[in-house]
């Protein structure tokens, strides 16, 4: 780098056109600001982009629309493209033959559970309403900054005094099972609810999405809770979809971004972020192209950002220790398949509702509790928890006419493989025989109805999409990394050590799932720290 540094050609650069990315630079540009977003892929959305997999078939990489945050889109002035509750939450293959459905409906859902257990059919509504209620906190929670525990100034504790009077509003027995159920492990909750295996199966998956931990460990029930956050009374797993693209909303904020005047720059990975005098300079392009700004936002993970575009003799040996001590343990992979037909599921009731949405294939809490023993020393489960969605039916342009895309999310498999193996073909082609396999136990002649099928390993997650160790939640949902322990502990403010350095990914609070929430506090840190002459 030149003594003097880059030109200043933006007042902010944002590193990823993610929606985080997209949300934070729209929001600074609505204020005035001359913002330039650099992308490392071809194309924006990051993992809600719809990529051809074999010719004619297509898919994203993540199913799962996530929960927009209404302080989101009121502040850029948008509204949310329309969107398609499920009918039926979820599906779970039964051993015995049949299946458990769960309609989004919490009165036709307990109807199906009477089958196998009056009493758990007569809890089950209550436990949905009751749920959706200390979830509906949480949302409160996710539409402000995470608490600084050091800041005891009137500004910093008035958001938390109207949080806590949302607490009180719960009422006292809902505010005491809320500080009950966060640190339980999701099979406690379950346990002291219902009785019939398959039904606990079918909500706990939730406590474990994106985790490398298993329905017995400590704090999975707030991941459940973190994931029904915009889900309707009932919809225990499958959350509302757009209704016209996957990327109908990262689309629609990158209109927003573009009426604006923001800047996007595809094709333009980042090699480093420039620094001089402990402050950001801007940003060194991969081609070697300096673009310079005093202010950059990074919605890469915070390992990635801190740990390997930053030179590290800006940053204190602690604070580097903390950021290499994250928690990320990619465990998730996906495989896609080409179908020359939908897949016959004898048993399956309404099969195309179903499978627009999630058909688990797992239906006792030891058998997913095992897939997670074996993730612990690096090894792939011989019968790892897979679930199922047909996205073709949700979007048909993703297949051609009469055919299909089928969607299988595999957990658990670790990044880290044992004895230092790697992720090569042989064993990505095992990893997807043995989802192969097990659709083909609920779904007679699957294998044959295969065209081509495609597998994305924690590795090629990890290749794709820049995410350290695979891990699509940028750093695990722990109860030691959320609120204002993310990233780490000290740092939970979007503002990093550097001034004009920024976090504004999934890294950070609220953290993944909650659509545009990172980026749209990090670009409101921005804003406050200018407001306040660069106090930090």
């Amino acid at each position: 780098m030149s003594q003097t540094g880059p030109a200043r050609r933006f007042d902010a650069i944002v590193i990823g056109a993610g929606t985080n990315g997209l949300v934070a630079a729209a929001a600074l540009a609505r204020e005035g600001r001359r913002v330039l977003v650099v992308e490392r892929s071809a194309d924006v959305g990051g993992q809600s982009v719809v990529r051809e997999f074999a010719p004619g078939f297509s898919a994203p990489s993540s199913i799962d629309a996530g929960w927009v945050p209404p302080v989101v889109t009121k502040g850029l002035g948008m509204t949310s493209p329309p969107s398609v509750k499920p009918d039926i939450s979820v599906a779970v293959a039964l051993r015995d033959g049949g299946f458990l459905s769960l309609a989004t409906d919490a009165f036709t859902a307990a109807d199906a559970i009477r089958v196998r257990s009056t009493r758990d059919a007569e809890r089950w509504a209550p436990f949905a309403h009751r749920i959706r209620r200390l979830a509906t906190f949480l949302s409160a929670l996710y539409q402000i900054p995470a608490p600084d525990v050091e800041n005891h100034s009137f500004r910093e504790l008035l958001p938390l005094l109207r949080v806590g009077r949302q607490l009180r509003g719960l009422g006292r027995a809902d505010m005491s099972e809320l500080l009950r159920i966060l640190p339980m492990s999701v099979q406690d909750l379950l346990d002291d609810t219902f009785e019939w295996g398959p039904l606990k199966a079918a909500v706990g998956v939730g406590g474990v999405r994106d985790t490398r931990q298993g329905p017995r460990s400590g704090g999975t029930s707030f991941i459940l809770l973190h994931y029904l956050i915009g889900a309707p009374v009932g919809g225990v797993r499958a959350r509302a979809w757009w209704r016209d693209t996957p990327d109908a909303f990262s689309s629609a904020v990158a209109d927003v971004a573009h009426r604006h005047g923001v800047l996007v720059r595809t094709n333009a990975g980042v090699a480093r972020i420039l620094v001089r005098d402990d402050a950001v300079q801007g940003v060194a392009l991969s081609s070697g192209e300096e673009i310079g700004a005093p202010v950059v936002i990074s919605t890469a993970d915070p390992a990635r950002t801190l740990l390997r575009l930053i030179d590290p003799v800006w940053l204190d040996p602690e604070f580097l220790r903390a950021v290499g001590n994250i928690k990320f343990r990619g465990c998730t992979a996906v495989v896609q398949y080409a179908l020359g037909d939908i897949p016959r599921v004898p048993g399956l009731n309404n099969p195309t509702q179903a499978l627009a949405s999630v058909v688990s294939l797992t239906d006792n809490l030891d058998a997913l509790e095992r897939a997670y023993d074996a993730a612990k020393y690096g090894r792939v489960s011989a019968q790892p928890h897979v679930e199922i969605t047909v996205p073709s039916l949700r979007w048909p342009t993703l297949a051609p006419a009469g055919r299909h895309v089928l969607v299988a999310r595999v957990q658990y498999a670790p990044h880290h493989l044992r004895g230092g193996a790697t992720w090569d073909d042989d064993r990505s082609d095992d990893l997807a025989g043995a989802v192969t396999a097990a659709i083909g136990r609920v779904s007679p002649g699957f294998a044959s109805n295969v065209l081509h099928r495609a597998v994305l390993t924690p590795d090629d997650l990890e290749t794709r999409f820049g995410l350290t160790e695979g891990a699509v939640t940028q750093g695990e949902l722990t109860l030691d990394q959320i609120l204002f322990m993310r990233p780490v502990a000290g740092w939970g403010r979007y503002a990093m050590p550097i001034a004009g350095l920024y976090l504004g990914g999934s890294g950070t609070h609220p953290g993944p799932g909650v659509v545009g929430g990172s980026g749209w506090l990090a670009a409101q840190r921005v804003l406050s720290d200018a407001k306040a002459g660069g106090k930090r």
